[in-house]
């Protein structure tokens, strides 16, 4: 099929980039020759990679706290947006608020969360995820 030619001519002549960078002529570019400065990137192709970064983060919240599971769906969203969003090196920074969420204190959890310098960089995330901790 024509396609799979023009794909691997195109890795040959582009290169594969899994990061961004500038090109030859100083535009942002990734992957194999997209030029963002001018094309960007499609809804389509930023919720395809949304969906792949939940799910890499859902992983690491498996390996790492693997009871995560067990609680109900929206406090697991909490903690998956948390993850999402500082990386799962920071979240499990948060010892006592796992602690608390883990036993079931969700006020002492959501407490925790509002009181931690996260919640002073996000602003209304923090205070609409601590709410939702609550169970409000």
């Amino acid at each position: 099929m024509i396609i799979d030619a023009m794909r691997a001519e195109l890795v040959r002549d582009e290169g594969l980039r899994l990061r961004i960078y500038k090109d030859t002529v100083g535009k942002l570019t990734i992957g194999v020759g997209r030029n963002l400065d001018d094309v960007g990137i499609s809804k389509d192709e930023a919720y395809l990679m949304l969906d792949n970064d939940i799910q890499r983060t859902s992983d690491s919240l498996d390996k790492n706290l693997p009871w995560w599971k067990t609680l109900d769906e929206v406090r697991q969203r909490v903690i998956l947006n948390m993850a999402f969003n500082m990386g799962i090196n920071s979240l499990l920074g948060f010892k006592n608020t796992l602690a608390a969420i883990q036993a079931g204190r969700y006020n002492d959890a959501a407490d925790g969360m509002l009181a931690s310098k996260w919640a002073t960089q996000v602003g209304d995330r923090a205070t609409r995820l601590a709410k939702m901790m609550r169970g409000e």
